[in-house]
């Protein structure tokens, strides 16, 4: 008989052991979503997180995916639009991009078309002046621009919630946007348009001025 207590005391102890190392599993979930604000100190929160920690937003998580050879987590899109600008200041010159409208390149596209001694690339000059608080932002590729124009209804809320432009949701206006891709077997004079209002592309002349919508990868 006191064989059997000690043995139910025993029982009974670790019951109340593993329920109280049951009741510390519990985390916080920290998983990074689409619709999450990416802040100044590079940390993507919760739009309630976001306002309660005092940071300044910079962009919206559009995409946490891994795609082909990319660095990363994911992008998120710039709060707000470059006024129109050219992808070029002059014709006749290869900017060095890929040209593939599959390839998730558009980082190196962007320094491409920086570096290029040719010709200068005034949306380029411009992407890169917005190079603050540690996020670097660049023009995304016609593949990176599928992804955001799949994912406008999850970041415009936020956007406008965080004060930034809202993207186009349909054909009516600007809705056209370059990206960093080169038009391939003509590289020297267009590059690609993408509509955010329909997901349509148009080859276009490499000087003419249109907007830019910058993006950043996330690297956590």
């Amino acid at each position: 008989m006191r064989t059997d207590k000690i043995h139910l005391i025993i029982a009974v102890a670790a019951g109340m052991t593993l329920a109280a190392c049951d009741a510390h599993i519990e985390t916080p979930d920290k998983t990074v979503r689409p619709g999450h604000v990416l802040c100044d100190d590079g940390e993507a929160r919760t739009y309630e997180q976001y306002k309660a920690s005092g940071r300044q937003a910079v962009a919206v998580v559009f995409d946490t995916g891994r795609h082909g050879e990319t660095e990363g987590n994911g992008y998120a899109v710039y709060l707000w639009d470059i006024v129109p600008t050219a992808f070029a200041d002059s014709l006749g010159v290869e900017q060095g991009t890929s040209a593939d409208t599959e390839a998730y390149d558009g980082n190196m596209n962007t320094f491409a078309l920086y570096d290029t001694r040719e010709t200068a690339s005034p949306m380029a000059e411009a992407v890169f002046d917005r190079w603050f608080y540690g996020q670097s932002a660049f023009i995304p590729s016609v593949a990176e621009m599928r992804l955001l124009y799949a994912a406008r209804e999850v970041v415009n809320p936020v956007i406008e919630q965080c004060g930034g432009d809202t993207l186009p949701t349909d054909n009516a206006g600007d809705c056209w946007y370059w990206t960093s891709t080169e038009v391939e077997g003509q590289q020297t004079a267009k590059a690609w348009l993408y509509s955010i209002g329909s997901g349509a592309m148009q080859e276009t002349p490499k000087t003419q001025a249109h907007r830019v919508r910058p993006i950043i990868t996330l690297n956590k």
